[in-house]
C-alpha cells in the first residue's frame, strides 16, 4: 500500500494557522498593535477603513526591520522575541509564536514599509495570498507601516461570517483600548473612516482611563495599591454607586498584558460583597506585575488567558487589597459608629510632618487710636424707650417688665359678651345612602404572582412578565403610531457616556425621541435631557439606557421595525414591575385590566407565558381522597 501522508504546502498551513489567529478585522489590530508595541515605538497610529474589512493599517515609529529581517517576518514561527522554550517562562514582550504575520499574509493583501534609523533607505514588501509580488528599497521614515487590505479575500467562506460593520468595529475598539491601558506612556492615535475617534498622548495610567472613557469617568475611580512578595497590584476600582449592568469596562493587565480571567473577577465581586446592587457589575482596571516564571501564557493563541502558579494566595491578596481601598475611602460602611471619618489620615500623608499654621498681625492696628475716638464722640445718643429701658453712657437700666404693657386696653370684658353656637351641625352634603361593600378581587402571592378569581377558577399572573407585555405594547404603539408624551424637567438631566456608548446613542436618537426622550444638549461625552417618557423617574433614565445599550452591543438592526422591537422590549424590562414589589389593590386590578387589553396577552415581550388559569375541577382533583 503506497503511503498517504503528506507535507501540506506552507500557503495552506498558513490559512489553517489563520483560523485560530485571525478570527475578524480586530485579530488583525490587535497582533499589529502589540508588534509595535514590542518595537518600542512611542508614537503609533492606527488607521481603519470599513470596519477593517478594506484596511486595517499600523504605523509606528519603532526600532523597524533590516531588509533580511522585513522578508523573514512572514515564514511561520520566525520570531524576534524568544530563542529557546525556557524563554516561554522570561517573557516580556507581547508575542512569541511568529504566527501572526504569516497567518495574516495569509488571507490578505500586505503592503509592509520599514526602515531601521541607521539605513539610509527602507524596504517596501507587497504580498498578496502568501505569494511575494515585489520588494525593493524606498525613501522611508524610521518605524514600521503595515497595510492589511481586503481580508479574506481568499477565503469567501470567512468574510461572509464577519458581523455587521457596527460589531466588527466595536470589537476594534475594544482591543485598540485593551493595547492602549496597558501602555500610558505611548502616544496612541485612531481613525476611522477619515476621522479621528481617539487622540490618547502619554500620560499616567489615570489620565489614560480618563481620555479613553470620558472625563467623568475621574470621579468614579478609587486606587488601589498593594505590593507583595507574589504580586504587586496597582490600579483603580469604580465606586459601587457608579456601578452598570453590563460588564464593558472591566479589565485585567498582567505585566502589560490584557487578560481574561473569571477567577479573579470572582475576587473582585466577592470584595463588592453587599454593596451593589442585584445584577450590577463594578468598573475595574486592575495591573498586575508577577514574575515572568510563575504565569505560563502559551495556552491559546489569542494570549489572553493565563495559567498562574499560587492562584489561590493572589485571589486572596486581590480580595483584601480591593477591600482596603473601598474601606479607607469611605465607600464600604464600617462598624464603629462613632467613628468621625474627618479624622482618617490617607495613605499618602501618613509619613508627613505637621506644619505650624502661619499667623499673619497688623502690628500698626491701635483699637484706641483718636480716629475711632473721634467717631464715637460724634455718633448721638441712644433713644430712650417708652418702656423705661434705655441705652446711655454704655450703661443698661432695665425696668420692671409689667411696665411695658402700662395702658394697654382689656377687652376681657367684652370678649365674654360673645355668644357661640353649640349645637352640633348634622346636616350632610351628601344624601345617605347605603355604601356597597366592594369586594376584593386580587391578591398578590409573594409578592410576585397575582390571583384574580374568574368564573370557571382562577387565574394566576406573573406581574413582572404581565407589566412587560403592558410596557412593550405602549412603547411599540407610541414608537409606530401614536405621537408619545413626555414630563418636562425642571432642571435638565445630564448623563455621561463613553465615546462607543455616545455613538449608539446618537443612532438611536429619532427612535428614542417617539417614546418621550427629548434630548437638549447631545455633547461629546454627556447627553442633557429636558424630558423623559411619562412612566419613567429620573432614577430610571441611567438604569433603562445601559440596558439599552447592552442589549444592543451586537449591533442596531438595519429595518426600522427590528429597532424600535428591540428598543420597545428593552424599555420594559428595565421599567416593568420586579419580583418583591409590593402592589397596592388598586395596582394589582389596574395591571390585570390592562393585560387583558393587549393585543396578545399570553406571552411577555421575550415568549414567556404571563399566567396560567386554575379551574375548579383541577382544584377538586387536587382534595379528592
Amino acid at each position: 500500500m503506497s503511503s498517504i501522508i503528506q507535507l501540506l504546502p506552507d500557503h495552506v498551513a498558513n490559512q489553517i494557522a489563520a483560523g485560530e489567529v485571525v478570527q475578524r478585522p480586530a485579530s488583525v489590530v490587535k497582533e499589529l498593535l502589540e508588534n509595535a508595541v514590542d518595537a518600542k515605538a512611542t508614537d503609533i497610529k492606527l488607521i481603519i477603513k470599513d470596519a477593517g474589512k478594506s484596511l486595517v493599517q499600523v504605523i509606528d515609529n519603532g526600532q523597524g526591520m533590516s531588509v533580511t529581517d522585513s522578508r523573514l517576518c512572514f515564514e511561520r514561527h520566525a520570531t524576534s522575541k524568544i530563542r529557546q522554550a525556557e524563554d516561554l517562562f522570561s517573557l516580556h514582550t507581547k508575542g512569541f509564536r511568529g504566527e501572526a504575520l504569516a497567518s495574516i499574509a495569509a488571507i490578505a493583501h500586505v503592503e509592509m514599509k520599514t526602515k531601521q534609523e541607521q539605513d539610509e533607505l527602507g524596504t517596501h514588501i507587497i504580498i498578496e495570498g502568501s505569494k511575494f509580488v515585489s520588494q525593493e528599497p524606498s525613501v522611508l521614515p524610521k518605524g514600521t507601516s503595515f497595510a492589511v487590505k481586503n481580508l479574506f479575500f481568499n477565503i469567501p467562506a470567512r468574510r461572509n461570517f464577519l458581523k455587521s460593520e457596527t460589531v466588527e468595529f466595536r470589537h476594534i475598539v475594544d482591543e485598540f483600548q485593551r493595547v492602549a491601558l496597558a501602555h500610558p506612556s505611548i502616544y496612541f492615535t485612531m481613525y476611522h473612516n477619515g476621522s479621528e475617534m481617539f487622540n490618547l498622548p502619554n500620560s499616567n495610567f489615570r489620565q489614560r482611563i480618563v481620555n479613553i472613557f470620558s472625563g467623568k469617568t475621574n470621579e468614579k475611580l478609587v486606587p488601589i495599591q498593594e505590593e507583595t512578595e507574589i504580586v504587586t497590584i496597582e490600579g483603580f476600582v469604580g465606586k459601587p454607586e457608579f456601578a452598570k449592568k453590563n460588564r464593558g469596562e472591566q479589565f485585567f493587565f498582567v505585566n502589560d498584558r490584557f487578560i481574561k480571567s473569571g477567577y479573579l473577577h470572582h475576587a473582585v465581586m466577592s470584595a463588592y460583597e453587599g454593596l451593589l446592587p442585584n445584577g450590577a457589575q463594578p468598573t475595574y482596571f486592575i495591573y498586575l506585575n508577577v514574575p515572568p516564571n510563575t504565569i505560563d501564557i502559551n495556552i491559546h493563541p489569542t494570549k489572553t488567558e493565563i495559567k498562574f502558579d499560587d492562584e489561590h494566595a493572589l485571589y486572596a491578596i486581590l480580595r483584601s487589597s480591593i477591600k482596603h481601598s473601598l474601606g479607607q475611602f469611605n465607600v464600604s460602611p464600617v462598624l464603629d459608629f462613632d467613628r468621625d471619618p474627618n479624622l482618617d489620615t490617607p495613605y499618602q500623608y501618613q509619613n508627613k510632618t505637621a506644619e505650624y499654621p502661619t499667623i499673619q498681625v497688623d502690628s500698626t492696628y491701635n483699637p484706641f487710636s483718636n480716629s475711632n475716638d473721634n467717631e464715637f464722640a460724634t455718633q448721638k445718643p441712644a433713644k430712650q424707650f417708652s418702656g423705661g429701658s434705655n441705652f446711655k453712657n454704655n450703661e443698661f437700666a432695665s425696668a420692671n417688665w409689667e411696665s411695658l404693657y402700662v395702658g394697654l386696653k382689656q377687652d376681657s370684658s367684652e370678649v365674654e359678651s360673645f355668644s357661640f353656637e353649640n349645637d352640633e351641625v348634622t346636616a350632610s352634603l351628601f344624601d345617605e345612602k347605603e355604601e356597597e361593600q366592594t369586594i376584593k378581587r386580587t391578591y398578590q402571592i409573594h409578592k410576585k404572582y397575582i390571583v384574580s378569581p374568574i368564573k370557571s377558577g382562577m387565574v394566576i399572573i406573573d406581574q413582572g412578565r404581565a407589566h412587560q407585555r403592558v410596557l412593550y405594547e405602549q412603547f411599540l404603539s407610541n414608537m409606530t403610531v401614536h405621537q408619545a408624551s413626555s414630563q418636562q424637567l425642571l432642571f435638565p438631566l445630564q448623563l455621561h457616556f463613553s465615546n462607543n456608548e455616545m455613538k449608539l446613542i446618537a443612532e438611536l436618537q429619532p427612535s428614542l425621541e417617539n417614546t418621550g426622550f427629548i434630548f437638549e444638549v447631545f455633547d461629546k461625552d454627556s447627553i442633557h435631557f429636558s424630558g423623559i417618557p411619562v412612566n419613567t423617574s429620573e432614577s430610571q433614565v441611567s438604569m433603562v439606557l445601559e440596558q439599552l445599550i447592552t442589549d444592543l452591543q451586537d449591533g442596531i438592526p438595519d429595518s426600522s421595525f427590528s429597532q424600535n422591537d428591540t428598543i420597545a422590549k428593552s424599555m420594559a424590562k428595565s421599567l416593568s414591575v420586579k419580583t418583591g414589589t409590593y402592589l397596592t389593590e388598586k395596582e394589582q386590578e389596574n395591571l390585570v385590566n390592562n393585560l387583558f387589553a393587549c393585543k396578545e396577552p399570553n406571552v411577555s415581550p421575550f415568549q414567556k407565558p404571563t399566567f396560567i388559569t386554575m379551574r375548579v375541577e383541577d382544584i377538586d382533583k387536587k382534595f379528592a381522597l
